[in-house]
């Protein structure tokens, strides 16, 4: 085998720029060809091919486009210190964050701020589980305003820290949206979880699905879409 191609017990790596990075192999019977990306944190490289496709072809796949891998993951953003930069990135705007030993633990949004207090050393920590609580609440409120819409039971719904999806649903019906997605803007959070309710529905992709999508998201789903795929890696800076 290729020297940065690898096997091990956990599946199939590759060798960018130094790191040892995972294949993940999806099999989808709708897919009529091989696609490729790498997960927003640069923690993967993502395949997905044809039910016919041997596993063999997809690793052949990333290994011939290594240098276009490397090229993606240079542009995954360095790890960031909110509280260091002093800046919180909150539903796709930058709140100042403003610790007063004096003030209560918890955060809460005073205008285009965020106050806290409680130990300076453990504000990141405080500021991150805030984040969490926040993205638990508008999410929770956006899967009911979508159930609702397409007329469906309301499922549990759970976060996740995954580095390789947005969002995900299960086919027992549960929910998974990622919790950083509290600091993107809210049509692009509220289109994540639209997406999701639209697969309790139909699980593929197909045009029912997408038929079903339009109906329920009240923006503009290309617009949203664009808009992970140019920022998505960025929310993986802070708190990493």
């Amino acid at each position: 085998m290729i020297d940065w191609l690898r096997a091990s017990d956990e599946g199939p790596t590759i060798e960018l720029d130094g790191r040892s990075v995972p294949i993940a192999l999806t099999r989808n019977a709708r897919a009529r060809r091989l696609t490729m990306r790498l997960a927003p944190d640069g923690s993967a490289v993502r395949i997905t091919l044809p039910r016919w496709c041997r596993s063999q072809e997809a690793i052949a796949f990333a290994a011939a486009r290594r240098q276009w891998l490397e090229v993606q993951l240079a542009k995954v953003p360095a790890r960031a210190d909110p509280v260091a930069r002093g800046t919180l990135a909150y539903r796709g705007a930058a709140l100042a964050i403003a610790w007063r030993r004096e003030a209560p633990r918890g955060p809460r949004i005073d205008g285009d701020r965020v106050v806290a207090g409680g130990p300076e050393e453990t504000l990141g920590n405080r500021l991150r589980r805030w984040l969490e609580s926040e993205a638990q609440r508008l999410m929770a409120a956006d899967l009911a305003d979508y159930c609702a819409r397409a007329d469906v039971a309301l499922p549990m719904l759970r976060l996740t820290r995954a580095g390789q999806r947005w969002g995900s649903c299960s086919t027992s019906g549960t929910v998974r949206v990622n919790w950083r997605l509290v600091m993107a803007p809210d049509p692009v959070r509220r289109s994540v979880v639209a997406h999701e309710v639209a697969h309790l529905v139909h699980f593929d992709h197909g045009p029912d699905f997408h038929a079903l999508l339009a109906r329920l998201y009240e923006g503009e789903i290309a617009a949203a879409d664009a808009w992970l795929r140019k920022h998505g890696r960025a929310l993986y800076a802070d708190f990493g």
